[in-house]
């Protein structure tokens, strides 16, 4: 089966149906073994929350945890946020997403994205190209893969981390979507701008439930220390306005405060539906907590009652 053969059919519907507008974005279930991190997601599925996104870096492989947590939730759906596309040949992410379509049909999201130099090259040794040249042709690979499995017809959905305007056309003409991390609502209107109506948007954001000063400092320079240190990052920061004097390691006050919320659940909810207003699909929320070495399960149950009839 050609890979023309395999598009046909394709829905031009682009969008993912959620049971909830606002889930969950976590790295911390590769920090609990895989039989805790399959409770810990059943618990969110039962919570209400729409969806689990988690990132793919020096933990667990993406499509194989996908299943993990796919097969323990029933309603909930899951996407690799971001799946590094130096992990794996065009053909393999071809092949495990049309595997987990199949099996768990509507409940999965094949997010891709470039990475950032000092991941490919420095921990997996390849040499790190024009991201949007290289996202370009690993969509048109995925596309012709050859894929002989019993399966759906139709390619499952994917987003892309997209964040420039260029990146952020490319979520348009090839992809479903985009999945913006570290972003403002400013960001988020420009990026609804760009894809236009019918194409995923689903946005990141980071809460600190905390109303003390120097401890939302802290947990807000652990969150932000290695991303201020990349430049894809700092590039998208620089285009919604902010400065040089902002990427010190950990971030400026102003940085912290325009990408880590603060308080309780009253300035979550609002800063998730500056979010929705501003033309996010689905927005997931990143509980930054105390003790980042475990999941934040009290903070998850804690304001899903708030966040889920968003």
């Amino acid at each position: 089966m050609g890979g023309s053969e395999q598009n046909m059919g394709q829905s031009d519907q682009r969008k993912v149906r959620f049971p909830s507008r606002v889930g969950i974005w976590t790295t911390t279930l590769d920090l609990v073994d895989p039989g805790e991190a399959r409770e810990i997601a059943t618990e969110i599925d039962e919570l209400g929350y729409g969806s689990i996104f988690f990132g793919e870096a020096y933990g667990r492989e993406a499509f194989t945890t996908a299943s993990l947590l796919l097969d323990a939730t029933e309603n909930l759906v899951v996407a690799t946020a971001i799946a590094n596309i130096y992990a794996r040949d065009a053909m393999a992410a071809n092949a495990a997403s049309r595997t987990l379509d199949a099996a768990f049909p509507n409940r999965f999201i094949m997010g891709l994205g470039v990475s950032h130099m000092p991941l490919v090259e420095r921990f997996r040794g390849h040499r790190y190209e024009s991201p949007v040249a290289t996202m370009s042709d690993y969509l048109e690979k995925v596309d012709s893969a050859t894929f002989l499995a019993s399966g759906l017809k139709t390619r499952p959905k994917r987003v892309i981390a997209a964040l420039g305007p260029k990146m952020l056309d490319l979520a348009r003409s090839q992809a479903d979507g985009s999945h913006p991390y570290l972003v403002t609502p400013e960001h988020t209107e420009m990026a609804r701008s760009t894809l236009g109506p019918d194409h995923m948007l689903l946005v990141e954001q980071a809460v600190a439930l905390t109303d003390d000063e120097d401890d939302f400092l802290a947990r807000a320079h652990a969150h932000l220390e290695f991303y201020t240190g990349l430049p894809n990052y700092r590039n998208n920061w620089t285009r919604l306005g902010f400065e040089e004097s902002d990427y010190v390691r950990g971030g400026s006050r102003r940085l912290k405060d325009a990408l880590v919320v603060r308080g309780g659940v009253d300035a979550a909810v609002r800063r998730i539906r500056e979010h929705l207003d501003a033309g996010a699909d689905h927005v997931c929320v990143q509980f930054i907590g105390r003790d980042g070495q475990r999941p934040p399960v009290e903070d998850w149950r804690a304001v899903a009652p708030e966040l889920i009839g968003l």
